[in-house]
């Protein structure tokens, strides 16, 4: 098994896959391995539909500007955000961080009407923001795909409005994210990549 810097240097967007399937105890711990990652006030607003059949893949690489590679990766991950999930949970974990002494009452109070006052249009402009803890998880399921010889795919270009159209999903559930996965077929070189002096600001 990878270590965790091993799996960072190995990565890499792939874009060519085997036919093969994934084992479904693999795509289960995939899933664990998201469910794992932390958010803010342990809101967990990650959902994920996971799409296996050729036809739906397919649907999904057509409203990703047909990118052809989608449809040939035997699963696909829709990663989400649930906009309700969000702000039920952010109240429920803010108020546990008071229970426990992690944060002051006073605080836990105003996060909590702060957070349910929030109207719709407030929610779908928050939407970035929430997005981030999805981003977690998303990365955790990256890296832990590297234990099965399993490679992935960072996909942001897409109609989001297209591929909630496929499932009937209503304004709650926000697409960030798709993510191909599979047995590589491909096995890129390295991208450049910014020396540690280069990310640092004064």
């Amino acid at each position: 098994m990878l270590t965790t810097k091993e799996a960072i240097e190995k990565r890499r967007s792939i874009r060519k896959f085997k036919p093969d399937p994934v084992p479904e105890e693999h795509i289960t711990a995939l899933l664990d391995s998201a469910r794992l990652a932390p958010s803010g006030s342990n809101a967990q607003p990650w959902r994920f539909k996971v799409v296996r059949d050729r036809e739906t893949r397919l649907q999904l690489s057509q409203a990703s500007h047909n990118q052809a590679f989608i449809a040939e990766a035997p699963v696909v991950f829709i990663c989400c955000i649930d906009l309700k999930s969000f702000i039920d949970g952010t109240v429920s974990g803010i108020q546990d961080l008071g229970r426990i002494g992690a944060v002051e009452g006073r605080i836990v109070k105003i996060i909590a009407d702060r957070t349910e006052r929030y109207t719709p249009v407030e929610i779908e402009e928050l939407t970035p923001r929430i997005a981030l803890n999805l981003a977690i998880a998303v990365e955790h399921i990256v890296l832990r795909a590297l234990d099965f010889g399993l490679g992935s795919c960072w996909i942001r270009l897409f109609d989001e409005k297209a591929i909630k159209a496929i499932f009937g999903w209503g304004r709650n559930i926000h697409v960030v994210a798709l993510l191909p996965v599979g047995y590589p077929a491909e096995s890129p070189a390295p991208r450049r990549r910014l020396k540690i002096e280069e990310i640092l600001i004064d």
